[in-house]
């Protein structure tokens, strides 16, 4: 998604008032399936002379995941990654070379789902494989 009226839309159809800081980091993000790290949109966001802080794109890409602009992928408490791809998928990480890459729901097969707690329901299922390079 690159056109800038159709972010708009996009965000506004989600409860997201599109203000000029919160468009640049959508137009970067959601231009391609990816993954990113704040850190990654913040350096791709000001690289193209647009000042935005870090407090700035933490809080947009928390609030684009709480509306469902991207998936939050947590491989570990320090290491956070942006999803621009919503659909239901999984991924491998390679702990190596920190690579995420998704993996097709249709490639892995959870037969069954433990009991859940009383008053609570499924929201989703989220599955990180993690890799290392093999040593030589």
């Amino acid at each position: 998604m690159h056109d800038i009226a159709e972010i708009k839309i996009f965000m506004k159809q989600r409860g997201i008032n599109p203000t000029a800081q919160r468009i640049q980091i959508a137009r970067i993000l959601l231009s391609r399936f990816q993954h990113m790290s704040a850190d990654q949109v913040l350096k791709a966001v000001n690289e193209e002379q647009t000042i935005v802080s870090k407090a700035t794109v933490y809080n947009t890409l928390n609030l684009f995941a709480e509306k469902g602009l991207v998936r939050q992928v947590i491989v570990d408490p320090n290491k956070v990654f942006y999803d621009s791809n919503t659909s239901a998928h999984f991924h491998i990480y390679n702990e190596d070379s920190g690579q995420l890459i998704d993996l097709d729901a249709g490639k892995l097969e959870i037969s069954e789902i433990p009991e859940l707690p009383d008053n609570t329901v499924e929201c989703g299922v989220d599955v990180v494989i993690r890799i290392r390079n093999r040593q030589l």
